[in-house]
């Protein structure tokens, strides 16, 4: 079994890539195989609105300038996926949502097997407020994708602004290992 996670944030080594990796530590412990994959500060670019991936129904996006394909291509292989996204100005942040859009039609262009029946978590870093809008907006697109969200001991983020404010966060980091505990239980079952 696999996860791959998704770092949304530019900072390599920001907030979300460590409470990332907090999960994928639990994942880790219970034998599964992780991925944290840097999609913050990429060069990916949204949706065209062009329906040639509806036409062509390769599992991929016709647009050749950006790496998206290689993502949605380790989203198809994985079992598990993990969004992570700090929040910017309410919501997840524009490569983030780049990546939800292109991967969503993608997969609802090919039947939905692209990400139907996997399990997905979403992963938040806020400064103060907004964080349940960037939350809900991973998950609306694991819902549409029919995937399956494991829960936690809480909404899956983090009170954090500066680097290493998650260390600060005992509530954050519990509900992290939760998290990876219980999307391990879950691909499991899954499979």
């Amino acid at each position: 079994m696999k996860v791959v996670a998704f770092n949304g944030s530019p900072r390599a080594d920001g907030n979300t890539a460590e409470s990332l990796k907090i999960v994928l530590s639990e994942l880790e412990k219970e034998g599964i195989e992780t991925e944290l994959v840097q999609l913050g500060g990429k060069k990916v670019f949204g949706c065209l609105g062009c329906m040639k991936c509806r036409e062509l129904k390769n599992k991929r996006c016709v647009r050749q300038d950006d790496d998206m394909n290689m993502f949605i291509e380790k989203m198809d292989s994985a079992d598990g996926i993990i969004i992570g996204s700090p929040t910017y100005f309410s919501n997840v942040t524009t490569e983030v949502k780049a990546l939800i859009d292109r991967c969503g039609y993608v997969n609802k262009s090919n039947g939905g097997d692209i990400l139907k029946g996997k399990a997905g978590a979403a992963v938040v870093a806020v400064r103060r407020a907004g964080s349940n809008f960037t939350y809900a907006a991973i998950n609306f697109f694991f819902g549409i994708s029919e995937m399956v969200v494991p829960g936690s001991s809480y909404w899956n983020m983090t009170l954090s602004r500066d680097p290493g404010d998650i260390f600060k966060d005992e509530e954050g980091i519990g509900t992290f290992e939760n998290l990876g505990k219980n999307m391990a239980w879950l691909l499991k079952k899954i499979k």
